[in-house]
């Protein structure tokens, strides 16, 4: 959740009622927009 609320700016009671499986989804875009690949 502190991921998700991180990058998406959102307080926790938005995410209170997520399932599971719905935090996990956007706990991956928000990996994904937040994620910088080195360029070794």
């Amino acid at each position: 959740m502190a991921d998700i609320a991180t990058v998406f700016h959102w307080p926790p009671s938005e995410m209170d009622h997520m399932p599971l499986g719905e935090l996990l989804a956007w706990r991956h875009r928000a990996w994904e927009r937040n994620h910088v690949e080195d360029e070794d």
